[in-house]
């Protein structure tokens, strides 16, 4: 029965979303716990691999941001092409509302940000953080309310989360870039290269293109470049059509790493990132202009962005209000696209890793207090506007 009743749990939509979760409130525990000195002395393990003069030496808390984090932009870079190619992307009548929704959403939230740090050097690195949308922590919160949501509204939370991943991958390449190397650039350019003609010789296994990703990955890492968008990079090659009789590699991959990714990936970065110490925290560390920076853009940014230019598209005829999906419903969702959690937080550690942890520990503060606020109001919106369309 016990067994019966863990493989139902993991069926549930909401079951990524509710592990995520746990993960994180395990990792605050734990910081505001006796248990927080070996709590940070775990996160601080060198962990290294050398091979011959190739030395990569890492704590173990970037060896989880840098490496299993390229799993998930792996994972993102395989759902981008598949919705493009041949998903609810595919079509330009379905990018349109999405598109313009996401473009909002990280549009308004970094001047909001940047309204209240444009005079710090230091703190206005930040201002992406509130850009980003947690798609498993928004769609689990959908799930929760129940059937009773459209498919409409899933569908285009879902789309506007694959253009706002697009604008974080984006934003990570040209602003979160450090100092470059040009061997290790060359290397990723050879590597590119090579898996194209992989791709263009059909090649539909996918252990070659694996392998050398491994090598891309390296070479990303050491060239300045932040090393998960070579996991995106990788899935951009990744051939979607499979010889006569056989299954999609791509779809097929992205099978298979979806519940490793969702389980396993992103539960380690939450429980590695959000331990935060609430130890002596009142108003005025709330108030300050980092962490309120993010709580009104993941709050008020994200909801003014994604509804304000939906709403702006649709009434210009640009766009049309999804099926089945009222006004009310849509500022829900917009509510929901706050909720920025795993992208906020990874961006986050890119912005203020050279800064010190007071910074870090007042993003962390500002993307869980934006979320939270985000989510709770987003869940009733949308609950009290699914009871309208069934009366």
């Amino acid at each position: 029965m016990p067994i019966l009743v863990v493989q139902k749990f993991f069926k549930m939509e909401a079951a990524s979303g509710i592990i995520l979760m746990l993960a994180a409130v395990a990792a605050m525990v734990l910081a505001n716990s006796p248990l927080a000195p070996w709590y940070d002395l775990l996160l601080d393990i060198p962990v290294q691999i050398a091979i011959g003069k190739l030395e990569i030496a890492k704590p173990l808390l970037l060896w989880i941001n840098d490496g299993l984090m390229a799993l998930f932009f792996f994972l993102v870079g395989l759902e981008l092409k598949r919705e493009f190619i041949d998903g609810n992307l595919s079509k330009p009548g379905q990018i349109t509302l999405p598109a313009i929704g996401a473009i909002g959403g990280m549009v308004v939230p970094a001047m909001c940000y940047a309204a209240l740090n444009y005079k710090d050097p230091e703190a206005i690195n930040g201002w992406a953080i509130p850009t980003a949308t947690d798609i498993a922590f928004a769609l689990g919160i959908l799930s929760i309310i129940g059937s009773k949501v459209p498919l409409q509204l899933k569908v285009f939370l879902t789309s506007l989360a694959i253009f706002d991943d697009l604008g974080a991958i984006i934003i990570i390449a040209i602003f979160y870039t450090e100092q470059l190397s040009l061997t290790s650039l060359v290397t990723s350019l050879v590597i590119l290269v090579i898996l194209a003609a992989l791709n263009r010789n059909n090649v539909t296994s996918t252990s070659p293109y694996i392998f050398f990703g491994i090598i891309l990955w390296v070479a990303v890492l050491k060239s300045g470049v932040h090393a998960t968008l070579a996991g995106v990079a990788l899935a951009l090659f990744i051939p979607i059509k499979g010889k006569p009789g056989e299954p999609s590699p791509l779809k097929s991959l992205e099978h298979n790493l979806h519940e490793t990714v969702a389980f396993i990936v992103l539960p380690i970065f939450a429980f590695a990132n959000a331990g935060i110490n609430f130890t002596g925290v009142g108003l005025n560390q709330v108030l300050s202009p980092v962490p309120l920076g993010i709580i009104i853009g993941l709050f008020l940014g994200k909801q003014l962005g994604v509804f304000g230019f939906c709403f702006i598209a649709i009434k210009l005829g640009i766009a049309k209000l999804p099926d089945k999906v009222n006004w009310q419903l849509m500022y829900g969702v917009s509510l929901l696209c706050g909720v920025g959690f795993t992208m906020s937080l990874f961006i986050g550690s890119l912005a203020f890793e050279q800064t010190g942890d007071n910074h870090v520990f007042q993003d962390r503060l500002g993307i869980v207090i934006g979320s939270l606020i985000s989510g709770v109001l987003g869940y009733f919106v949308i609950k009290k506007g699914t009871k309208k369309i069934t009366e």
